[in-house]
């Protein structure tokens, strides 16, 4: 143990830890804005200076370690005015229009700048201005970057794609795509990890609220509205709504105050992607097709655009089922259409997801006797729902739980853990060894790929289901996945399944979920859907009887010829958007 002073309190922490952390320990709040535990540690904005007994100069607390006997002060007239000069400096070189930026409210540059009574800029502001492709799901503001660094770190250490870089030198150093690309070029997955950890606005996620306010003020168009399982968690965080008052039917009352025609739960057609993508398994594995490599999960669109642009040779690993989004998109263009009587180009289809991914995904074509167009037509992220939310001035407090329609309403607990690292492995599973055994396991039996941590790396299991032994394992965040598939591609490891989600954590972790500035929540989510599925009325995808009826009277059968027509496709036919 290591004693000192901070503030003229004496504390005793660990030899090893930093001034910042021991002060945080201790009750005494250092501001900072470029720090991320682990990743970035670098003292770049200087925000978070201190001020130390026998030293003239201030130094930076986030990466200097305590020493025997220091005496610190975090609030000195030294400190103070020092603190307040630096953000005034990275205001003025920062787009200061609060009041129509995405992250007002929730912005860790105007909680500093307010804390320090900054009611004026003494500098000459000076904004850098960088043309951006506007359509692109992933939008920067080069107006707003404050060269922390985040961003870069993010990409670099956890998702290992390299998407973002320094640029120039001296007071012209800023961020931008590497290698001197355009964002399209830069084979970005869409994962959004920059956005939940950049502390300003300077990145985001394009807004498409307006095209779902003009969809819903069409009366030639019937708006259907899915809502993905890993938004339940996360979206009354927002908004003030406890995790445990922020139900599914209270997002159902919302949307339904808003105008939408139709509602439904992405869970039904997350069993709906079991009972497709379980079977295709089954089918490759006793085939033995897998005997060199496994199948790789679908799901995760951010996953397959990662495997497309670094590992192309493996996109025949990949399920050919679609993912759960586009797989509604479909049935809502098909079954559901026909179901009321109603032509496809009459319904406009409108997914809200914990993921920017998404939006890039939807991008994806359906063809089906006369109707091409798109399975979903616009994709909303848990974030533009809450502003869409508060832009119709609904009051939270006021939502009751409200029942999603008809004809697609049942989901299962196994479709509702799809929204977590390892849920898709469990509830395949699950309905895997009852497809192989006659008969269901205890719901609980493959629960020991669930991560225990927020960014915990790959987990393997081997499972023995009758006279089947099968090597499965889950993986979490690109960095994982990347050393997971050279571990295979040299033959270190054998896998028959193996389930991909790009995000840390799964969807909870989404790049589309509010932002709370240096936590990370994923963990905490999940156990939200955990608990979901443990008190689910029926917890195993192929129980799920308006999927039943769906096979029954439409898609005949798992892996029928009008199932692959519609719930399938070939992810070597499309090309990632230049």
């Amino acid at each position: 143990m290591v004693n000192l002073t901070i503030d003229n309190k004496k504390i005793s922490v660990p030899a090893g830890t930093t001034i910042l952390e021991a002060a945080e320990q201790n009750g005494i709040p250092i501001p900072r804005l470029c720090y991320l535990k682990g990743l970035n540690e670098i003292g770049a904005c200087r925000v978070c200076v201190v001020e130390l007994e026998g030293k003239d100069r201030l130094i930076p607390s986030c990466n200097n370690i305590v020493e025997e006997n220091m005496v610190v002060y975090t609030n000195s007239p030294k400190v103070r005015m020092n603190r307040k000069k630096t953000v005034e400096f990275i205001l003025s070189q920062h787009d200061c229009q609060c009041a129509t930026c995405p992250r007002s409210g929730n912005c860790t540059l105007q909680t500093i700048a307010n804390d320090l009574n900054i009611i004026d800029i003494p500098f000459k502001q000076r904004l850098e201005k960088m043309e951006w492709n506007k359509d692109f799901p992933l939008i920067r503001e080069s107006g707003k970057c404050i060269k922390c660094m985040r961003c870069i770190q993010i990409c670099d250490k956890v998702q290992n794609l390299h998407v973002w870089d320094l640029e120039s030198t001296g007071s012209r150093t800023t961020v931008h795509v590497s290698k001197n690309r355009k964002i399209e070029e830069a084979n970005c997955s869409l994962c959004g990890q920059c956005i939940t950890h950049c502390p300003v606005g300077a990145l985001r996620e394009r807004d498409d609220t307006d095209k779902v306010w003009s969809a819903i003020d069409n009366k030639n168009k019937i708006t259907v509205v899915q809502i993905a399982p890993a938004v339940r968690t996360a979206w009354g965080e927002a908004l003030g709504l406890k995790r445990e008052d922020a139900t599914i039917g209270k997002i159902v009352d919302a949307l339904r105050q808003m105008g939408f025609d139709y509602v439904f739960d992405t869970t039904f057609s997350a069993d709906l992607t079991i009972m497709e993508e379980g079977n295709e398994f089954l089918e490759r594995f006793l085939s033995g097709e897998l005997k060199s490599r496994p199948m790789f999960t679908s799901c995760c669109p951010g996953w397959v655009r990662f495997i497309k642009s670094q590992y192309p040779h493996l996109v025949p690993q990949l399920s050919t089922a679609k993912s759960p989004q586009q797989m509604f998109g479909t049935v809502m263009k098909t079954y559901f259409a026909k179901s009321i009587g109603v032509d496809p180009e009459n319904i406009c289809t409108i997914s809200i997801m914990p993921c920017v991914a998404k939006k890039g995904e939807a991008d994806m074509d359906l063809y089906y006797e006369e109707f091409a167009g798109h399975d979903v037509d616009i994709v909303l992220t848990t974030r533009e729902l809450t502003r869409m939310i508060r832009s119709a001035h609904i009051k939270p407090s006021t939502l009751v739980d409200v029942e999603c329609d008809t004809l697609m309403k049942d989901g299962s607990g196994a479709g509702v853990i799809f929204g977590t690292t390892g849920g898709v492995m469990e509830a395949a599973l699950r309905s895997a060894y009852y497809l192989l055994m006659g008969k269901n396991p205890d719901a609980d039996a493959f629960s020991v790929v669930r991560s225990e941590r927020f960014n915990q790396g790959v987990i393997s299991a081997e499972f023995t289901i009758g006279d089947a032994k099968i090597q499965t394992a889950v993986v979490s965040g690109l960095g994982n996945t990347r050393k997971l598939i050279d571990a295979i591609e040299h033959g270190d490891v054998h896998y028959d399944f193996v389930e991909v989600m790009a995000c840390p954590g799964g969807c909870v972790g989404g790049g589309g979920q509010p932002i709370h500035d240096g936590e990370e929540l994923a963990h905490i989510r999940s156990k939200n859907l955990y608990y979901l599925d443990k008190n689910a009325k029926i917890r195993f995808s192929h129980e799920n009887q308006d999927v039943l009826r769906l096979y029954e009277n439409f898609m005949e059968k798992p892996l029928s010829h009008k199932a692959h027509m519609l719930l399938h496709t070939d992810h070597s036919a499309w090309k990632m958007k230049k």
